[in-house]
C-alpha cells in the first residue's frame, strides 16, 4: 500500500464511527467470478465500493476490530448527501470469497449486520477446484501436482477445521490456501449459513450464467439489491486464467465425488445447476 493510501486509511480509521456498514456482501466462492461480479455491481451509480476489493474482516481480520472494518466504507452523512443530490438511494458493499467456507464468518456477520444481503456465486466445483489450484501454482504457493494436492487436503483440512472450531482466534493459512476440493462442497457451507440467516437474504447464482450472459444476471442482482436496473456496464472478465487441461481420470473421479453433494444442493435450493449435462 502506498504512503498516500496508508494516510487515507488512517483518516478513515479515525472516522470509523461515522462510517456505514455494508448493505451487501459477496461471500464467495473463490474462483467463481466474484471479482467480475463485484466490479460490475460497483460500476452502478448507486453503489459506492469499499476501500479495497477484498476486505476479509470476518475471516482472517476479525481481531483488527470494528473500526478497522468500518474504515473500508463511506461516511453515512456523505451517503445521505449523495442520495439527496441523485434522488435515489445509495448503497455500499464488499466481497471476500473466503467468508463462505470459513466456519466462523456466518455467525460473526449475523451478530454485526443481521439484515445484510448476501450473494453467493457457485461454479461447477470440479472446474472451481482446478482453477484455484492453478492460481496457487501461478503465485508460487503450490508445488505439488493437482492429484498430490488433493491427497494432502484429505489429511490436512479436517484437522485444521477442528483447530479453528476449537479456538476461534486460530487463523489457518492451510485451511484458506489448500482447500481446493472442500470449498466446492457447497451444501455444507450454505447449510451453515442458513443457520444464521433467512433464505430471503441470499441471492445464489450459477457462475456459468455470469460468464455466458452477464447482462441478464446483473439485472437480477440489481433487483435483489433494490436499486434500478443498469445496463451501461463493460463486461470484462477479471482474473481469467489459462492453464493445461485436467487429467481426464481425475476429472471423472471428482465428478463422481461431487455428484451426491450437488444433488443435495439442488434439492435444498430448488435450483438445477446442470453442471454435468
Amino acid at each position: 500500500m502506498s504512503i498516500k493510501k496508508r494516510l487515507n486509511f488512517a483518516f478513515r480509521y479515525l472516522t470509523g464511527g461515522l462510517r456505514a456498514l455494508p448493505d451487501f456482501i459477496i461471500i464467495g466462492e473463490a474462483r467463481c467470478g466474484t471479482s467480475s461480479l463485484y466490479k460490475y455491481i460497483t460500476s452502478h451509480p448507486q453503489v459506492i465500493p469499499a476501500f479495497r476489493i477484498e476486505v476479509h474482516f470476518f475471516d482472517v481480520g476479525y481481531s483488527l476490530g470494528l473500526n478497522w472494518y468500518r474504515a473500508h466504507f463511506p461516511v453515512r452523512f456523505w451517503m445521505k448527501v449523495l442520495e439527496m443530490l441523485r434522488g435515489s438511494k445509495v448503497i455500499t458493499g464488499e466481497k471476500s470469497p473466503y467468508y463462505m467456507f470459513h466456519p466462523h464468518a456466518p455467525r460473526r456477520i449475523a451478530k454485526l449486520i443481521p439484515h445484510v444481503k448476501l450473494i453467493a456465486l457457485l461454479r461447477n466445483p470440479v472446474d472451481r477446484a482446478y482453477s484455484l489450484y492453478q492460481l496457487r501454482r501461478r503465485r508460487g504457493l503450490e508445488l505439488l501436482t493437482f492429484e498430490e494436492a488433493i491427497e494432502r487436503e484429505k489429511r490436512l483440512i479436517p484437522s485444521e477445521t477442528e483447530k479453528m472450531l476449537h479456538d476461534e482466534n486460530y487463523n489457518s493459512i492451510e485451511h484458506r490456501r489448500y482447500s481446493y476440493i472442500s470449498r466446492g462442497i457447497y451444501i455444507k457451507s450454505l447449510s451453515r449459513w442458513f443457520q444464521f440467516f433467512p433464505r430471503e437474504q441470499f441471492l445464489i447464482l450459477k457462475s456459468e450464467n455470469l460468464f455466458e450472459n452477464p447482462n441478464n444476471l446483473m439485472q437480477r442482482v440489481f433487483d435483489f439489491l433494490n436499486i434500478r436496473r443498469f445496463e451501461e456496464i463493460e463486461y470484462v472478465k477479471y482474473h481469467e486464467g489459462k492453464y493445461p487441461e485436467m487429467n481426464p481420470r481425475t476429472r471423472r473421479e471428482l465428478v463422481e465425488f461431487y455428484r451426491p453433494y450437488n444433488e443435495e444442493l439442488q434439492k435444498l435450493l430448488g435450483q438445477n445447476f446442470n453442471w454435468y449435462e
